[in-house]
């Protein structure tokens, strides 16, 4: 069974170790670095979960994720938010428009993973 993520991230580095991380895993990997038409690339990519930064260019993360959970074949998407800032207003804020992790910038490898196969199960579950 292929297990496909779609990483929304502006920064190279952060989505190169990602990636590189989660291929090794044996998931496929598609990024994406603009938030502009993030739900388009969303929708037309299907993934099994989203890794998603706050800060993009032309439209926020917590924008993005608010439009994903007011279209209906989205909704249940399982999304991992990434951010530098990690106050917990912004994590309040993520999870009233319906994160499914909050992840705060540096992580550790051993973190991405442990959220990526937790909330993969979650929605295998469902």
């Amino acid at each position: 069974m292929s297990r496909k993520v779609l990483l929304i991230e502006d920064e190279p580095n952060i989505t190169e170790a990602i990636r590189f991380l989660l291929t090794r895993e044996g998931w496929q990997v598609e990024t994406h670095d603009e938030g502009t038409d993030a739900i388009q690339v969303i929708a037309a990519a299907r993934p099994d979960l989203v890794i998603l930064d706050v800060m993009l260019p032309g439209k926020s993360g917590m924008d993005i994720l608010r439009d994903l959970r007011d279209h209906a074949e989205l909704q249940a998407l399982p999304v991992l938010m990434l951010t530098a800032r990690g106050q917990s207003r912004d994590r309040e804020m993520a999870e009233r428009a319906g994160v499914s992790r909050f992840m705060t910038k540096p992580f550790s490898n051993a973190e991405v993973l442990t959220a990526v196969r937790d909330l993969h199960a979650q929605a295998s579950r469902s």
